[in-house]
């Protein structure tokens, strides 16, 4: 089954007089489980992939299907309510609240579904287990690693059981040691839990821990293959 249809995407941005055509005819499906990596040089359109792909920013022409919502013909509401029910950020910075405990961090987004506080607190625990930080649930940001800052970030992210996870660069304000582990944490709810994962990456290494590549350079796909 494809959580993702993308078929003759295109974004448009002006600056002044000049329109830069971002994403020009992007066509690519994504199958549910599958652990998807995009690459590109900067500049290439990757990260405005993924802000279309999360429903961060709209299509100007194309179509784009996501988790069986036609998100662009739905109203900015509807593609909020789309965002918050079905996908999960992870992003480079961990974009953690440091006043917040790790606990009360994962909880933000259940907290949006209107979700009452005692399931919050069984879901948030038990996301924290999964990444293996329940221990630490009370500490806030500025009491733990970069690498459990973004073991939270992702324990944020599966709280709500999305239907995909997103990932900026997920291991770019990491040193390679931790990236590595942070990458088989991935690897490990892809293929253990079958959630399906889409990140944007520069680093070859990183990218190979999907199961596919897809390669933008100035807002084309030029290359999807297996890895």
């Amino acid at each position: 089954m494809d959580i993702i249809k993308m078929e003759n995407i295109v974004k448009l941005y002006k600056s002044g007089v000049i329109q830069v055509e971002a994403l020009k005819n992007i066509n690519f499906n994504v199958v549910s489980g599958e652990f998807v990596s995009i690459m590109g040089p900067s500049g290439s359109g990757k990260s405005t992939l993924l802000n279309v792909i999360g429903c961060l920013d709209k299509a100007n022409s194309g179509f784009y299907e996501l988790a069986g919502h036609k998100v662009n013909k739905v109203s900015d509401g509807k593609m909020s309510e789309i965002r918050n029910e079905f996908l999960g950020f992870v992003f480079q910075n961990f974009h953690l609240l440091p006043n917040l405990s790790a606990q009360k961090n994962v909880e933000i987004p259940l907290i949006y579904r209107g979700m009452n506080a005692k399931m919050r607190r069984e879901l948030s625990e038990k996301s924290l287990e999964l990444v293996g930080l329940k221990e630490r649930m009370h500490h806030l940001p500025s009491q733990l690693s970069g690498g459990q800052q973004q073991r939270v970030a992702i324990a944020r992210a599966l709280a709500g059981s999305p239907a995909l996870i997103l990932a900026d660069e997920p291991t770019g304000a990491l040193d390679s040691k931790t990236g590595n582990k942070i990458m088989e944490l991935f690897t490990e709810l892809n293929k253990e839990k079958g959630i399906t994962i889409v990140q944007v990456t520069h680093e070859e290494d990183i990218a190979a821990f999907g199961s596919r590549t897809l390669r933008l350079v100035d807002g084309e796909i030029v290359s999807d293959k297996r890895n």
